[in-house]
């Protein structure tokens, strides 16, 4: 059967907030097998896609765009000297070359995030926190206390990372299990967020959680099952709802006073059933929903129909418009040269 033909419906408060914020999203579907680059163009917004094998974790930093896929993580630099190269003429201000790719394997890459320039990537099938190096697929850093061992059973679902204070702090999974996908048994309700720096469960009871951010000196997080975003108090453990959305809430960034947040319509299926959100409302949308975090307004969407029903991870490039994403464009990436800045500049010096 053919798949439904991709649409996105935007407010125009939605494509004001990109012009005026000067910013540009990386959303990625793993379920539709793409990156979309979400830019405006004028009065209108474009979302611009590039074919990956079931791309999920997203992480920026520094000209970097590393994307976790099914069993690689590939890195892209902006190459600023090649955007007068794209078509069309004068319209991009970033251009993200292929730079490399590192082969973990199946393990089912979640978040990534950089800290302290070193890229720290969740190894959700091994139920750990890695970094990796060039002789390995991956490097363990940090498991849950109450995983026993490194197997590939896939034990809590561990999925999302939070960095504070430039170091990885505090982590998601939707169960406290050891067993291999024991966390589906009680998955509406046994999530749990963790403080890595101290292998202590701040929350738990949670459903399906995802996405926890420190920012602004609180700690937010998404609670999927329920199509919220919400604050921890984390003294107390306790959630405090800022606003519900329609749909299954993963993926966020922020820029300033606002949230950008990615909505999936989770089908009913063995992984998404009896969810508090699957039962409460039939009618789940799939996109990015944008919210003012100091006034819990929803601001705008931008709402994907078709073949994209699902969204895993949501990142703002700030200071960047218009960008472009090259993976597979041979004629433009074996001709085009990123080199260090001191070289460029003896390079410059003696032309």
């Amino acid at each position: 059967m053919a798949s439904a033909p991709f649409r996105s419906i935007y407010t125009q408060s939605f494509c004001n907030l990109l012009n005026r914020c000067g910013i540009s999203l990386i959303v990625s579907t793993y379920q539709a097998g793409r990156v979309i680059v979400v830019r405006s163009e004028g009065k209108s917004v474009n979302t611009h896609f590039r074919v990956l094998n079931k791309p999920m974790g997203v992480a920026a930093a520094d000209n970097k765009l590393a994307i976790g896929t099914a069993y690689e993580i590939c890195v892209f630099r902006n190459a600023p000297a090649v955007v007068g190269r794209l078509e069309p003429p004068d319209r991009h201000d970033a251009c993200y070359l292929l730079g490399d790719r590192h082969v973990t394997g199946n393990i089912d890459i979640h978040e990534m995030a950089y800290a302290r320039d070193e890229l720290w990537f969740v190894n959700t099938r091994f139920s750990c926190l890695c970094t990796f190096d060039h002789n390995s697929s991956f490097v363990p850093r940090w498991r849950p206390p109450f995983i026993s061992g490194y197997n590939a059973g896939d034990r809590c679902h561990l999925n999302g990372l939070a960095i504070k204070d430039n170091q990885p702090h505090y982590m998601t999974a939707l169960g406290e299990t050891n067993t291999a996908q024991g966390w589906r048994e009680n998955k509406a309700d046994g999530g749990i967020l963790m403080d890595i720096t101290t292998d202590e469960i701040l929350v738990s009871g949670l459903s399906m959680p995802h996405s926890p951010r420190w920012y602004r000196d609180q700690l937010w997080v998404l609670e999927s099952g329920q199509g919220s975003l919400a604050t921890v108090n984390i003294e107390s453990g306790k959630l405090n709802t800022v606003v519900t959305l329609p749909g299954f809430a993963r993926g966020m960034d922020f820029f300033g006073p606002l949230a950008f947040i990615g909505l999936s319509q989770v089908r009913e299926s063995a992984v998404f059933s009896g969810l508090p959100i699957v039962e409460a409302s039939p009618e789940r949308i799939c996109g990015v929903w944008v919210v003012n975090i100091e006034t819990a307004e929803i601001l705008g969407f931008l709402k994907f129909e078709g073949d994209v029903q699902e969204i895993f991870s949501v990142t703002v490039l700030p200071g960047i418009r218009f960008p472009e994403l090259i993976k597979s464009d041979e004629t433009l990436l074996k001709n085009s040269f990123v080199l260090p800045d001191d070289v460029v500049v003896k390079m410059s010096s003696q032309s």
